[in-house]
């Protein structure tokens, strides 16, 4: 097997897991996808064409259910956002909430993260890239599956423009410590915690299923933020 630190390509944003999708989420996935939906060509993306403007974007790769996706796209309209998930019934369920609040400012692609980024995405093309709760994979014969390590570190921060950031959360705390690591070590970031570490919660982020989870366990949370220097 190609090392994944030295080969990106080789490291899975996702494992696919089983899940119904309703009749609702079916509907979305059919009606709701020309609207919001990207489908994948490697080709990179006229961003402001899709969107009909030039304004700030934001990538947050592995929405889930899109909870914090939609909840920020409500509160900052002056912002895009590009969200990546491959599980159906999540991008259903985020379809679902963008035709309620009747939000214009979000498009999805249901790939692979690292194809999108690689492939559709420019450098420098985003102002913020959001990686919340990304599996742990807390047993140690499986920590190569992990997302967060140095080649694709590099990866996002080449998509970064000057002073973009990236910001991560997990609440396995092994996990927290080789994120900061991982990330500390690529000299295009630099670490926006004032002690090197950590940083508080933001505040605008929507309690994800995945955070309420972890606080139902008594998980403590670790934030992570970055900027592409």
């Amino acid at each position: 097997m190609a090392d994944a630190t030295l080969h990106p390509r080789s490291i899975r944003s996702f494992v696919l897991r089983a899940g119904r999708t309703t009749a609702a989420q079916q509907r979305a996935l059919s009606e709701l996808w020309p609207r919001y939906g990207i489908d994948y060509t490697a080709a990179v993306l006229d961003l402001a064409g899709l969107f009909g403007r030039d304004a700030p974007r934001t990538l947050e790769i592995g929405f889930g259910n899109g909870e914090n996706l939609a909840a920020l796209a409500a509160a900052r309209p002056e912002r895009d956002f590009l969200g990546v998930e491959v599980h159906r019934p999540g991008v259903g369920r985020l379809l679902l909430s963008l035709e309620a609040r009747g939000l214009a400012n979000v498009r999805i692609v249901c790939h692979d993260a690292v194809d999108v980024l690689e492939q559709q995405l420019a450098p420098g093309s985003l102002e913020e890239i959001l990686i919340l709760f990304p599996d742990p994979w807390p047993k140690k014969r499986h920590h190569k599956r992990r997302l967060i390590q140095p080649a694709f570190a590099a990866l996002l921060a080449s998509r970064l423009g000057a002073g973009g950031v990236l910001r991560l959360a997990t609440d396995w705390e092994p996990y927290a410590h080789e994120m900061l690591a991982t990330l500390a070590a690529q000299s295009a970031l630099a670490n926006l915690a004032a002690d090197g570490a950590f940083v508080p919660r933001p505040a605008e982020r929507a309690p994800t299923r995945f955070e309420r989870r972890g606080q139902r366990l008594g998980h403590e949370v670790w934030d992570l933020a970055f900027r592409r220097v």
